[in-house]
């Protein structure tokens, strides 16, 4: 559904707009329903999914038993922090400040399309991400049969 790396400049409102490139596709996938949500996984990064999309995810996380340390942190990530979007007239979002922050997304950004979802990097962190090669003993099963 979504692909592809846009630079993006954050408002002194903290809002940003959504690329024209996407801004259909996330009328009809969602309705204009968006939810932001920490990426528990990467520092640096804000994950943005289709209202329908995360309603599964959440689901699933909140599926997961509470008694292990792992499971609440990664409930309080995704679903403690999830917060609703919707564009408005102008097709901006306004990201909340706190997730801004703990991110460290200042000015500039960049959107990721990642097929279900959006991730939403600092400069920074995407920079320094982009900038890591994949090294050969970091090479899993599934990744040898890719014709790449």
């Amino acid at each position: 559904m979504f692909q592809g790396e846009t630079a993006i400049t954050v408002d002194d409102k903290g809002r940003l707009a959504i690329p024209s490139a996407y801004r259909e596709r996330v009328a009809v996938a969602c309705g204009n329903r968006l939810v932001m949500t920490y990426n528990p996984f990467e520092a640096g990064c804000l994950w943005l999914f289709p209202r329908e999309g995360w309603e599964k995810v959440r689901d699933q996380v909140n599926a997961l038993p509470g008694v292990k340390a792992v499971h609440r942190a990664l409930q309080m990530k995704l679903v403690g922090a999830a917060a609703m979007l919707e564009p408005d007239g102008a097709a901006r979002i306004l990201l909340p400040a706190s997730q801004r922050v703990a991110a460290g997304i200042e000015k500039r950004a960049v959107l990721l399309g990642m097929g279900n979802k959006f991730e939403l990097w600092s400069e920074q962190a995407h920079l320094a991400k982009v900038r890591q090669t994949i090294g050969e003993a970091e090479i899993s099963e599934s990744m040898r049969d890719l014709h790449l």
